[in-house]
């Protein structure tokens, strides 16, 4: 269902000058509390975009961006090439929960539950964009960790996770897997195993390799267990779910039926519960060089503690060998004491260098920049 656009662009003031004016809108958010490291800078890039989620980059440099309640995929415009938009369009609206979004060989791919969705030659037709072509309706339709995060690899093949539709249970592929397939859909094969729900993973700019978030079960208590970075180093690997989690805690239900030393450990462990879902390697030039290569994730914050931990951008650090060597917060303030006004939900390296982040509760786009 097409429509026009519902969601507006924001001027070139910064956010909280605009809050002194006393303008009611998205740009009152209060980003004079988002803290950065020295040198970076926060504004929002578009507002009114309803529960923004996965962003994907277009070859003519539209940004496309799902999302998971509002049943809508928008795409934002920067007619003049000036790295500010100007401009939004409504892709497809009446989906649903199309969270994830891809751009390959001038296709739109839009991931809504059991559906994934391709939208051709679609930059050409931003003010009347075609119907998509369904390149499969054979996925799972549970809702429950039913919504999708899509990606293409250096293989130019297609992948989307497939959640558990559950906290924690046994379940028969294609559940709780990261499958691999053609871009018209055929050959749906499962690359990674044993992985709970997957909201986000992005390719080595080197090596190639898959490396991806993973949400950990609930109901462990507070502090357990972590939530999970991995690294797919090759196909075919068992991430450990439901058996094992976080390469180390068996599953008080499930934990008899497998030894977590048979199963693929997590690279880094992420706070308990902190809910990371996009992740991106820095793969500019406008950061520091420290940056470069390094792994970003979006973490969307607790919402089963007895107190919130999340809401920010965390920093993973990779050494010369590619292991993970530290994971430190370079982005917070959306939590204030046990009250959020705004839930990261995706990462995403713009051409000139800038990182953009998704919010999904504030329903907004925000760029980060640095300025030196």
């Amino acid at each position: 269902m097409k429509g026009t656009p519902t969601f507006s662009l924001p001027s070139l003031l910064l956010p909280f000058v605009l809050l002194a004016s006393g303008a009611a809108s998205a740009r009152d958010l209060p980003l004079e509390l988002i803290t950065l490291p020295e040198g970076f800078k926060i504004e929002v890039y578009v507002e009114g975009i309803d529960n923004a989620r996965q962003m994907a980059l277009g070859d003519q440099g539209t940004l496309f961006v799902g999302s998971r309640g509002a049943g809508n995929v928008y795409a934002v415009i920067d007619s003049d090439g000036d790295g500010r938009p100007d401009k939004g369009r409504l892709v497809d609206s009446g989906l649903k929960f199309p969270s994830g979004v891809a751009f390959h060989d001038g296709a739109l791919y839009v991931g809504a539950v059991s559906r994934l969705l391709r939208y051709d030659n679609v930059e050409a037709q931003l003010d009347s964009p075609p119907d998509p072509i369904v390149i499969t309706d054979r996925l799972p339709d549970d809702e429950h960790h039913g919504w999708k995060y899509l990606g293409f690899g250096p293989d130019d093949r297609l992948y989307v996770p497939v959640g558990a539709p559950c906290n924690v249970c046994v379940r028969e592929s294609p559940y709780a897997t990261i499958l691999s397939m053609n871009p018209d859909g055929s050959d749906a094969q499962v690359f990674a195993d044993g992985v709970r729900n997957s909201v986000g993973f992005d390719f080595h700019p080197e090596t190639g390799n898959l490396w991806f978030t993973d949400n950990g079960r609930d109901h462990l208590g507070d502090n357990l267990p972590p939530c999970e970075l991995n690294h797919a180093r090759e196909a075919g690997l068992h991430f450990g779910f439901p058996f094992c989690h976080a390469g180390s805690i068996a599953d008080p239900q499930f934990g008899d039926r497998g030894e977590c030393p048979d199963f693929e450990p997590p690279v880094q462990a992420l706070g308990p519960h902190v809910a990371p879902l996009g992740m991106a390697f820095y793969t500019g030039d406008m950061f520091p060089a420290e940056y470069r290569h390094q792994i970003f994730i979006a973490e969307h914050g607790s919402w089963n503690r007895s107190r919130k931990i999340g809401y920010r951008i965390t920093l993973v650090r990779l050494d010369e060998n590619g292991r993970a060597v530290s994971y430190e917060t370079f982005a917070e303030g959306w939590l204030q004491g046990q009250r959020a006004w705004g839930r990261p939900s995706d990462v995403l390296v713009m051409p000139d260098g800038a990182l953009l982040i998704a919010d999904d509760q504030a329903d907004v786009i925000y760029r980060i920049s640095y300025g030196g």
